[in-house]
């Protein structure tokens, strides 16, 4: 009696594990990058997005997560079991290509949010050139690798506790936006009706929609979790209904709060880099106690980002190099040092990063930087996420050899429809959104950005091609 005790109290509760995924789906600068975009309109993408995409995205991590947890529920693990060892290694090598502008952005971030978080505005911005901006990125890389050999487990708890802040920061906002309304407070966007939140559904929505998966992907992050619920088959969608539910009261309400301190029709350039500053900034005035929310927000974005950071880079050269082994990647690459450090993976990832931030450098100012990395991950990731989605119709095509706990629609050809659905989606946003956002149609700078999209694509996924046959060289001679 007693050991069936013990083993019930390992069981995650669905309630929990919907938790555990919301602090990793979205976040308000989430909001703030969409809002950008697409004005009050993004109200009814975000709608849209839940419904048609994120309900069935979560529902099949479910099911892969369920059917690879032996090895894991990672999810080039999937990709190995459905597809052979090669394909395996690939998908490990774009998803860790895809963490290259991920963390450049991050990186970014940190040295935008400590300007706020030092000088309480952003004018710190205005006197620092594209190369000092490019240099204080690469120094903040080079720390962090440096760091978080000696603090890793210190730096994964502060990032834990630095997400759940980040998340009580957006819920907070959210719910004081709303409660000014009731206090004398005027909503900036007019009119506020339902014309408002129609987007204008053109060439410029199709390519922000990476930037809507992006905002919503990583549901991968918690699927080996399935097998520890008591009752995978109903509990798990329950959580990711739960899931669903408070990503869209947040996203909604998000966005609506957004358009009270925010004219949608007429946003300032620099709200991308700037706007959740902005926000808080204006909450504070709002509420009459200055930038007290601003500093607040500020401080806790750089300890949460840099957390953050120094936690990836070490798990993203981990990942490729233990994910890989000695078949696929040259042997410089899996040196490590005494302390077991990858040290090559280590150097491999500044260089990318390196260059991915020399592309930038040409770009017109620090905005144009920040704007372009961020939408350079808009492309990647949702690159990545096709995986996913491929895995998942190789599964359901042959069901009979994937036994799971839970299963997504009983019917295979309706649960790989659906399947094919979701990857669709996924392409044609991954597709256009090489083409440049924020910048003028068919510019000198559009232009430019065009072609450093498709030089850091071809960089960053290229280079994971050209490694194996380096290996099968190496092991020749």
């Amino acid at each position: 009696m007693q050991t069936d005790v013990s083993q019930k109290n390992h069981y995650i509760p669905w309630q929990v594990l919907a938790l555990m995924s919301f602090v990793t789906v979205i976040g308000f600068d989430d909001l703030i990058y969409n809002f950008k975009n697409q004005g009050m309109g993004v109200i009814t993408s975000w709608i849209l997005m839940l419904v048609l995409y994120v309900i069935p995205y979560s529902l099949m991590v479910g099911q892969l997560g369920s059917i690879f947890n032996e090895e894991g529920g990672g999810l080039s693990s999937w990709i190995r079991g459905t597809n052979g060892e090669f394909l395996g290694y690939f998908t490990a090598w774009t998803y860790w290509a895809a963490s290259i502008p991920y963390v450049v952005d991050t990186a970014n971030s940190v040295v935008v949010g400590l300007g706020w978080a030092v000088t309480g505005d952003g004018k710190f911005q205005d006197s620092m050139s594209n190369e000092q901006f490019a240099l204080w990125t690469l120094i903040i890389f080079v720390v962090f690798i440096l760091v978080q050999s000696k603090f890793k487990k210190s730096l994964e708890l502060l990032s834990s506790i630095g997400g759940i802040a980040m998340f009580g920061m957006t819920v907070l906002f959210v719910i004081m936006a709303v409660a000014s309304l009731g206090m004398g407070g005027h909503i900036e966007t007019q009119p506020m009706n339902l014309g408002a939140i129609i987007p204008k559904f053109d060439l410029k929505y199709l390519t922000t929609i990476g930037l809507l998966i992006y905002a919503v992907n990583g549901c991968e992050l918690i699927a080996p979790f399935v097998t520890k619920m008591k009752k995978p088959a109903s509990e798990f969608p329950k959580s990711m209904l739960l899931l669903v539910g408070m990503t869209a009261f947040l996203t909604i309400f998000g966005s609506f709060s957004l358009g009270i301190f925010f004219n949608a029709h007429h946003l300032p350039k620099d709200l991308k880099m700037n706007g959740s500053y902005y926000a808080f900034q204006a909450l504070g005035e709002q509420y009459h106690v200055g930038n007290l929310f601003m500093y607040l927000f500020a401080w806790t974005e750089v300890i949460y980002l840099a957390a953050l950071l120094a936690v990836l880079l070490d798990a993203m050269t981990r990942m490729l190099i233990s994910d890989t082994g000695t078949r696929f990647m040259p042997k410089v690459l899996r040196k490590t040092n005494k302390n077991g450090l990858p040290i090559n993976g280590y150097i491999l990832t500044c260089i990318l990063s390196g260059l991915i931030l020399l592309l930038g450098i040409f770009l017109p100012d620090m905005n144009d930087i920040f704007n372009w990395l961020l939408n350079l991950n808009g492309i990647i990731s949702p690159g990545v996420t096709c995986w996913i989605f491929y895995a998942f119709m190789r599964v359901r095509r042959n069901s009979a050899q994937y036994p799971s706990t839970y299963v997504f629609i009983k019917n295979d050809k309706l649960a790989w429809l659906i399947g094919f659905w979701a990857l669709a989606v996924t392409v044609i946003a991954t597709v256009f959104g090489i083409f440049p956002q924020d910048v003028a149609f068919m510019g000198d700078t559009w232009w430019y950005e065009l072609m450093i999209n498709i030089i850091a694509i071809v960089v960053l996924i290229g280079l994971g091609a050209i490694l194996p046959i380096l290996t099968k060289y190496e092991k020749r001679r």
